[in-house]
């Protein structure tokens, strides 16, 4: 599976009554309800990384990356522009892009 197909997966179940998709339903809820979702799952990520657990690490970034693409689709942000940004963002190293910025964040 790409992440294009996981996010024309997400763009069906969207599609489908909230009471048969979970994936409706979390965006019925509004983005706020999705966006927090997100950050659940990548505490749970950061969590299961820094206690060397594998196969959790492996479960926790595949919800990530699954809650990330359904607050794209509330935000109608489509994969590629995300996509687009990180290939703009290869013209030049990151520790060369980081020292460009003004505020240094």
């Amino acid at each position: 599976m790409t992440l294009e197909d996981l996010e024309a997966r997400i763009a069906l179940r969207a599609a489908a009554s909230p009471e048969e998709s979970y994936t409706a339903k979390l965006i019925a809820r509004g983005i706020n309800k999705a966006a927090q979702k997100v950050g659940e799952e990548a505490t749970e990520a950061v969590i299961a990384a820094v206690t060397g657990d594998r196969a959790e690490l492996i479960k926790e970034s595949a919800d990530l990356l699954f809650h990330l693409l359904v607050v794209l689709r509330a935000a109608d942000i489509p994969l590629s522009q995300v996509m687009a940004e990180l290939d703009a963002r290869t013209v030049q190293s990151g520790l060369a892009e980081k020292a460009s910025r003004t505020d240094q964040s």
